[in-house]
């Protein structure tokens, strides 16, 4: 299969950028947080686009979905972030139909991921799935695209060790502050932002440091209590954040804010501090470096460490590939009946057309004209022609783009069609005839 678009004008795409090329700065510039995805949608609706999701994660920001061109998804991304057309240029990427379907499926199964293995990007998926759904903004190919991926995640996860083993952000940013802080057990730790990636730290911490000097701090403080509770830990007030930093030897910062919340200013110290962002965008500015004793690991660096798990994994990545292959082709075949289906439904109704033409001047010109028995024979011709249009279509050699023109040009398809039938078409398969 050569071609993916199931519309006339419009072709699946997959657009965005990672962190295979954008660095965490850049990467920060063009993400999306909750309402900014959810204007992402709404002006896509505005702007007849019919179906899309949008994904935006630390690691990357990226749109599936259709347009006439890929640089109206681009567009709808850069609008909603402070990421510009020229900065996208040289960092992201654009991929059409069946090089969008490949990506797709490598990202919701963790093979493309910072990480090999983490399936926290599926989550994502589903959560911006749901949402665009919600909105009317998800057409059968989508829904079926995207159940499809869900589909190979949820099998590669049940049936490789491709996810085995701890290795994550939250547990390399352990692994390092282990190795890093002598006596961490007796150290001061602050974890600064409780959401995923900072809940996930938390767990971490207590589970590998065997410290009981660390204190939460969110902007939210009820998210924060009730991570506290639960880990018996200790919860201050957003309003004291700077004091807590003068305390800590040790600070986690996993926040959502847009911009730095932790500088040079508000650090007044007078003894070594290891800094950990793991925000996007950066959550501490670079020119806390210039303190004495301060030392500042972003999550890109955390994300690079690698370890026996990870060459572990790596083992496991043919049979991931094989799932995906194999679920990726039973959608093709899904996606190959429908996109061939409108072209036989017209076809069939140009040759209905055809025969009550030529039956109509058979009737006006024969006396004794056996209306019953002409009609009978047309109908098995007419169903003869179409099955052998079908079985060509089906076969996995043909050329379906190619075969589709083809056929369209020869029965000049959508021209000489009744209006009745090519608007019934049209409305049935959401394709443009004329």
């Amino acid at each position: 299969m050569k071609n993916s678009n199931i519309t006339k004008h419009h072709y699946f795409y997959s657009v965005g950028l990672s962190y295979q090329k954008a660095d965490a700065e850049i990467r920060g510039k063009f993400s999306l947080d909750a309402l900014a995805k959810t204007r992402v949608l709404e002006q896509a609706k505005e702007e007849g686009i019919e179906s899309l999701i949008v994904t935006s994660t630390c690691n990357r920001t990226e749109i599936y979905g259709f347009a006439e061109h890929p640089f109206q998804l681009i567009k709808l991304i850069c609008e909603n972030s402070q990421g510009s057309a020229e900065a996208f240029q040289k960092v992201g990427f654009v991929y059409k139909n069946q090089e969008a379907i490949n990506h797709l499926f490598r990202v919701g199964t963790g093979l493309d991921s910072q990480i090999l293995g983490d399936f926290e990007i599926i989550s994502q998926i589903k959560n911006s799935f749901a949402e665009s759904r919600s909105l009317g903004l998800i057409n059968a190919y989508l829904d079926r695209l995207i159940n499809a991926v869900i589909q190979a995640s949820k099998k590669i996860k049940n049936e490789t060790e491709i996810s085995s083993g701890a290795t994550s952000v939250s547990f390399a940013s352990v692994q390092y502050i282990i190795k890093n802080v002598e006596n961490i057990s007796n150290k001061n730790i602050l974890l600064f932002g409780t959401g995923k990636i900072g809940r996930n730290t938390c767990e971490n911490l207590v589970k590998h440091t065997k410290n009981e000097h660390i204190t939460l701090i969110n902007r939210t403080k009820g998210k924060a209590v009730e991570l506290a509770g639960k880990l018996n830990l200790i919860v201050k007030d957003y309003s004291e954040l700077h004091l807590e930093l003068q305390k800590a030897d040790v600070v986690v910062v996993a926040t959502g804010a847009q911009n730095p919340t932790i500088d040079k200013a508000i650090l007044n110290l007078k003894k070594p501090m290891l800094i950990l962002d793991l925000s996007i965008p950066k959550n501490v500015n670079e020119d806390v470096k210039q303190l004495a004793g301060v030392t500042l690991i972003h999550m890109d660096h955390l994300s690079q460490m690698t370890d026996d798990t990870l060459e572990r994994r790596k083992q496991h990545i043919p049979a991931a590939e094989a799932i995906i292959e194999d679920i990726k082709l039973e959608f093709n075949i899904w996606m190959n009946g429908r996109k061939h289906a409108p072209t036989i439904h017209a076809l069939k109704a140009k040759l209905t057309e055809i025969k009550d033409g030529e039956l109509n001047f058979q009737r006006k010109k024969l006396s004794d004209f056996d209306e019953e028995q002409a009609e009978l024979i047309s109908n098995r011709i007419i169903q003869k022609i179409t099955n052998h249009f079908v079985s060509h279509l089906k076969d996995e050699n043909t050329s379906i783009d190619a075969s589709i023109e083809f056929i369209e040009k020869v029965f000049q398809i959508g021209k000489h069609l009744p209006e009745k039938t090519i608007s019934v078409i049209e409305e049935k398969y959401k394709i443009t005839l004329s």
